[in-house]
Formats: structure tokens, C-alpha cells, sequence
């Protein structure tokens, strides 16, 4: 079974990097609109077998719920990593063989980049790591089996991710793709994605707090 995770702060917590630019229930509202769009994205990949969300948001749990996806509680906010480290053993449990995780805040990602991403794992003990616009980071990574290495996500995460493999002899594939690369972090990614232009819930989110014009 092929299972993606996506995994979601809370959306009280979201986006603190942007609070320069955005009041915290409008960084709230651009995080769900983000969410909804990675979930779409998700609903929409042919190779996945099962999809789920691990968050400990109540909001982002129902949602998901309700668009026939798994919901994970992690019940409290414990971090990124232990988040999906949750989310990860329970879809092992499963029966997932292979898990692409994806961070919530890359609302330019598609369901055929996912779709990619699983058709880019290796062989059965391997990862494929999407980097971040500035190669810096990872914003999503696909394990098989699902807990062949743990995850890392933060700073310089990239790095991280490439050198745990190469420790543990995991076979690793770095794919660049353009939707998924761009996370939306700080003030400059806003107007980034808003010159890509986009038919997303995100995209009509910035319209309505006057960062995006029709």
C-alpha cells in the first residue's frame, strides 16, 4: 500500500514567520486555504492507496474527514517530526510499504507531481527527497518502507535528509519539482507565488487580504 501523509501545524501556530505582513487570524485563514489545496492536490494523485493527516488541529482533522481521508491526532502540538513519526507508524501498521509525506504550506503542489514522486522511489529501501525553492529544505519525501529513515524537517533539512541515507546505505533521489518547491514562509514567498498565478483556495485567500489583485 502507498499512503500519503500530509502533516499540518495547528492552525493557531501557523505561519509566524508572516506576522510582519499578517494578523494572526488572517495567517490562520492562509493556512487552511494552504491545507485545503495540499489536500486537494493529495485527493487527486492516482498512485496513492490511502491518504491521511496528522495534525493535532481539530478544524484540519474534520476537514479531512470529510473528504475521506484519514485522520491522525496527535492530540497535542508536539512538532513537525514527531508528528509525522506518528502519523508514519500508524500507516505502517496499515500496511503502508511506502509513505510520501507532504508539508501543508505548498499549495502550488499537484496530484501528478505526487504521483512522481512515488514513481521516482528506487527500490524497496529507498527515499526521494523534493527540495525546497532554495534548496535548503525538503517539502516532501517518500520513504520505503515507511520509517527507512526518520524525518527532519527544519532548517537545512535537505542535508540532513541526503546524510542520514547515505549512513544508513539508503538509496536517495533528489526530484526537483517546481509546484511543490514553492512553501510559503516568509513575506517574499507571498508575492512569489501570487506572480505564478494559480486557480487555488490560497490564491483567493491573498485576494481577500489585499496581498493578491483579480
Amino acid at each position: 500500500m502507498r499512503a500519503i501523509l500530509i502533516a499540518a501545524k495547528e492552525l493557531a501556530f501557523a505561519k509566524t514567520r508572516l506576522a510582519s505582513v499578517l494578523p494572526a487570524a488572517e495567517r490562520a485563514a492562509l493556512a487552511e486555504a494552504m491545507f485545503r489545496d495540499v489536500l486537494a492536490a493529495a485527493l487527486s494523485s492516482r498512485k496513492a492507496d490511502a491518504i491521511a493527516v496528522v495534525s493535532s488541529d481539530a478544524a484540519l482533522l474534520e476537514m479531512a474527514r470529510a473528504a475521506g481521508a484519514r485522520a491522525i491526532d496527535e492530540r497535542f502540538p508536539r512538532g513537525l517530526n514527531v508528528a509525522v513519526a506518528i502519523g508514519t507508524a500508524r500507516l505502517a501498521s496499515e500496511g503502508a510499504s511506502a509513505v510520501c509525506t507532504v508539508l501543508s504550506d505548498i499549495p502550488m503542489i499537484t496530484g501528478s507531481e505526487i504521483d512522481a514522486v512515488f514513481d521516482a522511489i528506487p527500490e524497496d529501501r529507498a527515499a526521494v527527497l523534493v527540495p525546497s525553492r532554495d534548496f535548503s529544505g525538503t517539502n516532501v519525501i517518500a520513504r520505503s518502507p515507511a520509517d527507512v529513515i526518520a524525518t527532519q524537517f527544519g532548517r537545512f533539512s535537505l542535508v540532513r535528509h541526503l546524510d542520514d541515507c547515505r549512513e544508513r546505505r539508503v538509496a536517495c533521489e533528489v526530484l526537483r519539482l517546481p509546484g511543490a518547491a514553492l512553501d510559503l514562509d516568509v513575506p517574499g514567498d507571498l508575492y512569489e507565488f501570487v506572480r505564478a498565478s494559480s486557480t487555488t483556495h490560497t490564491l483567493n485567500q491573498l485576494v481577500r487580504l489585499g496581498i493578491a489583485h483579480h
